[in-house]
């Protein structure tokens, strides 16, 4: 049995965010824990991306979940420092 690297996703919402949600969940290899969008929070993620609708069940999330091997980080320019410092 193989041990899935498990990673979250932050600004998931947006262009990079979306195709690496495409890519993690089709990834044999990877579990995405979870999508951070404050503005999404609840929603779930084929609704922002519709071309994951009947891919995935995923909803995006307000919190962060720290049981996780990797995280990603998908905002705009100069905005992941910022994301950091105030989440770490």
């Amino acid at each position: 049995m193989t041990n899935l690297i498990k990673a979250g996703i932050i600004g998931g919402a947006g262009y990079t965010g979306g195709e690496l949600i495409r890519l993690l969940i089709h990834h044999p290899g990877v579990s995405v824990s979870f999508v951070h969008s404050r503005s999404n929070a609840g929603q779930p993620v084929h609704k922002v991306h519709q071309d994951l609708l009947g891919d995935t069940d995923l909803l995006f999330s307000g919190e962060l979940d720290t049981n996780i091997d990797v995280l990603f980080l998908c905002l705009g320019h100069g905005e992941s420092k910022k994301f950091l410092t105030e989440n770490t």
